[in-house]
């Protein structure tokens, strides 16, 4: 049984987590590949390099920059608002159109359409569903599982 789609006002993380979900279940590793692209992405735009904290403390005479204390190596992460989120899943889909363009000018018309694809899927996401008619599903003439033997 499918899980229910969210609301298309609902956190872009929670979307996309329930789309991979979904795509892993039928596996549709060209809407998997994506959407861990886009998960990963988030992500790193969370990623805050803050310098030392101010808790962190030499904690040994052996090794320089020794912290102490529970977390105290751990880096802060920014709160991304859900527009921000949203502003990424739509960057990282225009970057695979753009190469998509690339490549079918260089005569590669099937990674192109792959490219084209994973861009739809992003898009169903950020429009606010997983749903298979928003093109997050398989289409005529296109691998969904792994290259036959690697299964």
């Amino acid at each position: 049984m499918d899980a229910p789609s969210p609301a298309p006002g609902s956190d872009v993380r929670a979307r996309l987590r329930l789309a991979l979900t979904g795509a892993l279940r039928a596996r549709d590793a060209i809407a998997v590949s994506a959407l861990r692209s886009a998960l990963s992405a988030v992500g790193n735009a969370e990623a805050w390099d803050s310098g030392p904290t101010a808790s962190a403390r030499v904690g040994s005479q052996y090794v320089a920059g020794a912290a102490v204390g529970l977390g105290a190596t751990e880096a802060r992460r920014r709160s991304l608002s859900p527009a921000e989120a949203e502003r990424i899943v739509r960057a990282e889909a225009g970057e695979r159109e753009r190469a998509a363009r690339e490549f079918e000018r260089a005569g590669h018309v099937g990674q192109a359409g792959r490219l084209r694809r994973e861009a739809r899927v992003l898009m169903s996401v950020v429009a606010g569903g997983d749903r298979r008619e928003d093109g997050a599903g398989p289409t005529s003439g296109e691998p969904s599982g792994p290259p036959p033997g690697l299964a």
